[in-house]
Parts: C-alpha cells; structure tokens; sequence
C-alpha cells in the first residue's frame, strides 16, 4: 500500500469510509481502527491526517453538508420565476425523499450529534443558512426559514412513511407557504 505522501486520495477514502460506515453503523461505532480498515489504509494514517475522531467525523458531516447543499443548488439553481422555484422545491423534496437511505441516515446522524454538542450544532447552522441562502434567491426570508424547514420535516415523513404523500400535496404545501393569503 502506498504511503499518506504518494497517495493523494487517501483521505478522501477516510472520510467516504466515515460516511459509510456512520450510515451503517451510526456515530457511536466510528474509530480509528473500525475507519482505517473500512478505507483499507494503515491505521497511522488515521492520526497523519485527522487530529482525532471529532476532527474526522467535522469534515466528514461538512462533506456531506456540502453534498446536500449541492442538491440544492441543482434544483433551485434553474428557477427563473417564483412559479419555477415553487416546482423546484417540490421537486427537491421528492428527490431527497427518494433518493439514497444513507442520506437520511446520515442527516438523522448528524442532528443527533448536534442536538447533544454545539461545535456540531454550528456545522448544522451553518448548513441550514447555505440552504436558505439558496431559497432567498426565490423567496423573502421568512419564507425561506419556512421553507427550509418544511422541506426537512417533509423529506423526512415521506422517507419514512409507508404510503408517502403525493407530489400534489407537497406542491400545495409549498404554495401555501410562498404565497400570500
């Protein structure tokens, strides 16, 4: 196996390891060892490239911020009307809904984390205005706190309900939010 300085892509194989194995096995099971053989990487590069598991899971949960962030970007990103940003946020919450379950594992993870120690509730708050950042290009923000956290709250119901609710209702909810009465 090649060493941490020939081997660029090492710790992006530690933190991928990290997310898989937190959305198998949630944060209580992360250590070093269980991480570095999940990486295939020797054990010592654990510590050559993260200061200790709280350093390691920080850039872990800010990679997979970035990543639902990026999903974000993607729907909301091509909206011209307020009309195209109301389908979009629909669309975004089926999308995540339906997308991976390790995504909502890891997002379920990650408020866990920070409902019990702030240094991750701030990674949490610092996604949370990243994505209402991206509803303000669309809508006041008001609108885009409500937003935000209807899309949370609805992502999770229809992930986890065993007849989940349709397209129709989420696209009314969203209308009723983002227009006024």
């Amino acid at each position: 196996m090649a060493t941490g300085h020939t081997d660029p892509q090492r710790r992006e194989r530690i933190i991928t390891a990290t997310l898989d194995h937190i959305a198998d096995a949630g944060v209580a099971g992360v250590s070093h060892r269980r991480i570095a053989t999940r990486a295939e990487v020797p054990l010592g590069s654990m510590t050559y490239h993260f200061t200790g598991i709280d350093d390691l899971l920080r850039e872990a949960f800010t990679r997979f911020a970035d990543h639902i962030v990026a999903v974000f970007e993607q729907h909301l990103g091509r909206a011209d009307s307020p009309e195209q940003a109301r389908e979009a946020v629909t669309e975004l919450i089926h999308t995540l809904s339906a997308g991976p379950r390790r995504d909502l594992i890891l997002t379920q993870e990650l408020y866990t984390l920070a409902a019990r120690r702030p240094e991750y509730r701030e990674l949490t708050q610092a996604w949370m205005r990243r994505s209402r950042h991206l509803l303000e290009r669309h809508f006041d923000p008001d609108t885009a706190r409500q937003l935000d956290a209807l899309i949370e709250g609805l992502t999770l119901h229809r992930a986890l309900d065993d007849t989940p609710h349709s397209r129709d209702l989420t696209r009314r909810a969203v209308t009723r939010i983002t227009t006024t009465a």
